[in-house]
């Protein structure tokens, strides 16, 4: 375990002495993303805060750079790790300055009175997470994306080799929840710094993590890479998804295909359904879509939301038969949309449904 800037060994973890978690395995390197994901209410957030000691372990071991967590002094630990946790702070009269140089007392005397290097560092880690600005304002008085930044920028002033965040992109909007990855990835690959991390959004942690640690019921219930942890199947079962799905390719949580008898036919490829498939599962209407081939990305989202979905092999033209059977198909249906501007060689049948389609008055 050597080359492990953080592992556990047989770690149990609960509340008031009722274990909820056994035999918990973990690693990280430096330079690396740890994810943990699963279901709300699995133990995740138990998980870090018995890993940064808000928490007591109630079994197994802890180590930083092989040596036991339980051996070293708060002052060590904190200059070893340091946390981002979802519970809001809330410091009376303080700007974010402040806020931020509290990540500097792992450093000071007992007195915390910062010393010009102190300050310099303060004001770097403000720099990293784009906050200068917001160093005289009222921590209290700023929004929860600019917090975030500031609790993050707190964190990075300690000067830790880990850092644990507990669903830190909560509360954000978009923008800031992909600025706040953005610079744990940076911090990652150039200062080599190991993070541990819970997060809800499964597409984001697909993206950003080097390792997922899958967190169900009462155990760990597996540990892998993205590629291998995040596939539907798996997704399914691991957070009991009934209706909708999780989508592999695209990264992302799907609605369930719109039940009945397809009303509309799509003809696709290229990319050019994906719009319309969204569109008509938005509105309530069955449809089924043809003739894609395997490897088109249209394929990927049609075969989580159409009814129906007439494939050809990847990489050949489309054949007779399927071809047939999107006619047919084609024929039971009202309507037909499509978006599909240009026809080749191996799709160049998709253009006689296109023809049959306008001849009949059925193309919207």
């Amino acid at each position: 375990m050597k080359e492990y800037f953080l592992y556990t060994d047989h770690m149990t973890v609960g509340y008031q002495g009722r274990p909820l978690i056994s035999d918990i395995e973990l690693k990280v390197k430096k330079g690396e993303i740890l994810t943990l994901i699963g279901p709300n209410g699995a133990g995740k957030s138990t998980i870090l805060k018995s890993l940064t000691r808000q928490m007591n372990l109630l079994g197994g071991t802890v180590y930083i750079e092989q040596r036991p967590m339980n051996k070293m002094t708060d002052k060590e630990v904190a200059r070893k790790q340091s946390m981002v946790m979802t519970e809001r702070i809330r410091p009376e009269l303080m700007t974010c300055e402040d806020v931020v140089s509290m990540g500097r007392y792992p450093y000071t005397g007992s007195l915390g009175i910062l010393s010009k290097e102190d300050k310099d560092k303060v004001k770097e880690a403000l720099e990293l997470v784009h906050a200068t600005d917001l160093a005289g304002q009222d921590f209290l008085k700023i929004s929860d994306g600019q917090r975030q930044r500031i609790l993050l920028a707190r964190a990075i002033c300690q000067e830790p080799e880990l850092i644990v965040l507990d669903e830190p992109t909560s509360f954000l909007d978009i923008r800031h929840k992909l600025e706040l990855l953005a610079i744990l990835k940076k911090m990652v690959r150039e200062k080599q710094i190991a993070v541990l991390m819970s997060l809800h959004e499964l597409e984001l942690a697909q993206k950003i993590s080097d390792f997922v640690v899958c967190v169900q019921g009462n155990t760990i219930a597996n540990y892998g890479t993205p590629e291998e942890i995040f596939q539907s199947s798996y997704i399914k079962e691991l957070y009991g998804i009934t209706k909708g799905t999780y989508n592999t390719e695209f990264g992302t949580v799907e609605m369930a295909a719109v039940e009945g008898t397809p009303e509309i036919f799509v003809i696709g490829g290229n990319g050019s359904g994906i719009t319309i498939y969204r569109k008509l599962q938005r509105e309530g209407v069955p449809f089924a879509t043809g003739v894609l081939h395997a490897n088109d990305v249209d394929y990927f989202l049609a075969k989580e939301l159409s009814n129906c979905v007439i494939v050809e092999k990847a990489f050949e033209a489309i054949r007779t038969e399927n071809y047939e059977k999107a006619l047919k198909q084609m024929n039971q249906c009202k309507k037909v949309y499509c978006n599909l501007q240009e026809f080749g060689f191996l799709n160049h049948k998709n253009q006689k449904l296109l023809e049959i389609a306008k001849r009949e008055g059925k193309l919207l």
